[in-house]
């Protein structure tokens, strides 16, 4: 088994050594999404040395937020052979050495290259882990920790938004990159506390035992559990990844093109960089704070809705505040629209974890981001060139806001109906002899060998909460845990 990665356990012990590894979920959380927005504060002084438009400039956010989406299956393959520490090392040298050698680019596509796909890839390579790490520590408190982790985001966009400006009007764009490379450096230091959570020794894999002579049986089922593919025939986990998709088309948009906005309508640069400071300083609160109102057992059984009423809330902030052209009416823009942002934040890891099942959760992961990375390379580019084309900020905040209220409703709908089949169906089948499509699904996969310990998902009943504790199991069976071994 790689260096830190999942072991079969007695349980998350939710606390401990968990906070610790809070803490660098934290860290880690703030780097991956603040430094896409962050690097946004210097889109008009690259957009003056290399003659480029809003468009161009775009694209080096996007190619970082696709890296670190896109590459979800590939981190999770790592982490399922190497282990989350080793796994997220190599990431923080990799996104230090990209911000570090886009600092000497003369060219936009080379910074395409280094601050785009490099520094992309190593946050991509420490976010994902950092999730799977975070959901073996905590089950009871989940949504809680998921919420501080997620506060993450916007603390370091906060923080770094002024950073760079700061940075820029001292050191130029290219002294801001050199230093902000430096600064990635302390994702190393969040990876080597990655340890995995105490527990009895990994027993083999009944898989294996019951292989072909040759070992060729075994090695099959191992790569076929780098990665599972079969989560994608849930329909919980479908409604999910078209949610995602749709968010992603216009969720991002406000926030890139925030300073820009502002900047051309006249306010002045560094209250012009302190909005995003404003949507962080929201942020800060609400993500803690929806956090632990959705782990409260009255409300997170209806984590799916929760997380819904966020999407359209912010759908809405985007298509009210469209016209907004003063400082006053852009400061209530970046509450509202922080406020909302914080909660999407807080949620979306939460249902899908709930969705899926733990055992599931990093394969389901890795599919979710790669889905995700072609809503972000649509999203953004689509925005900065409409920009340059109608010279007018308006339309683009009215198509932002209508994807993102689209996905709230589709959400809310598509869970509601189709948890109203899964009720009705069983009992009108039962009546006729009849199976339904999902049940054939379920029994093909039961007939598969599965690893021991590893559960399945219920359809999209899961949406809600999950139970804490498994009930008693035969003798000589493992409980249900999460199962991560090396090839």
């Amino acid at each position: 088994m790689g260096a830190g990665g999942p072991r079969r356990g007695a349980g998350p012990p939710d606390g401990g050594w968990g906070w610790v590894v809070l803490g660098a979920c934290f860290v880690i959380t703030g780097f991956a999404y603040g430094f896409p927005k962050a690097v946004s504060v210097f889109f008009r002084e690259l957009k003056h040395d290399f003659g480029a438009g809003y468009s161009d400039t775009a694209w080096v956010s996007s190619i970082m937020l696709a890296m670190l989406y896109g590459t979800g299956p590939l981190s999770s393959v790592l982490v399922t052979r190497f282990g989350c520490r080793p796994v997220m090392l190599a990431g923080g040298l990799l996104a230090s050495a990209g911000m570090i050698l886009a600092s000497f680019a003369s060219r936009l596509l080379e910074l395409y290259l280094t601050a785009g796909v490099l520094t992309g890839l190593g946050l991509a390579l420490n976010f994902q882990p950092s999730l799977i790490m975070l959901g073996l520590y905590f089950e009871r408190r989940r949504p809680l920790a998921n919420g501080l982790a997620a506060a993450g985001s916007p603390v370091f966009l906060s923080a770094l938004s002024p950073l760079g400006q700061l940075l820029g009007e001292r050191f130029g764009w290219r002294g801001g990159f050199l230093l902000f490379g430096g600064l990635l450096l302390h994702s190393c230091a969040c990876g080597a506390v990655m340890r995995p959570p105490p527990g009895p020794p990994p027993r083999p894999d009944p898989t294996e035992d019951n292989a072909p002579p040759g070992g060729g049986g075994g090695r099959r089922a191992r790569r076929h559990r780098l990665l599972d593919v079969a989560v994608c025939t849930d329909r919980a986990f479908v409604v999910y990844v078209v949610t995602k998709f749709l968010m992603a088309l216009g969720l991002f948009v406000p926030a890139i093109l925030l300073v820009n906005y502002a900047k051309d309508a006249g306010v002045p640069d560094a209250e012009a960089a302190f909005l995003l400071s404003i949507v962080g300083f929201v942020d800060i609160v609400a993500r803690p704070a929806c956090g632990a109102l959705a782990g409260l057992p009255r409300l997170r059984p209806h984590v799916p809705y929760l997380f819904s009423l966020a999407l359209l809330a912010n759908g809405l902030t985007d298509l009210i505040s469209a016209r907004a052209r003063s400082y006053g009416t852009l400061v209530a823009f970046c509450i509202a629209f922080g406020l909302s942002y914080g909660m999407v934040g807080a949620l979306q890891f939460e249902v899908l974890m709930a969705t899926v099942g733990a055992p599931r959760f990093p394969s389901a992961l890795g599919l979710v981001l790669l889905v995700e990375a072609v809503a972000v390379l649509i999203g953004p580019p689509s925005a900065g060139r409409l920009v340059d084309a109608l010279k007018n900020y308006e339309i683009i905040f009215y198509l932002a806001g209508s994807e993102v209220a689209l996905a709230g409703i589709f959400m809310a709908v598509t869970t509601f109906c189709c948890l109203r089949c899964s009720q009705d169906t069983p009992s009108g089948l039962a009546a006729e002899g009849g199976t339904s499509d999902t049940e054939d699904v379920e029994a093909e996969r039961d007939s598969e060998p599965m690893p021991a310990g590893t559960e399945e998902p219920g359809g999209l009943e899961v949406l809600g909460q999950r139970p804490e504790s498994p009930g008693p199991t035969p003798e000589g069976e493992a409980p249900p845990e999460l199962v991560h071994e090396s090839v």
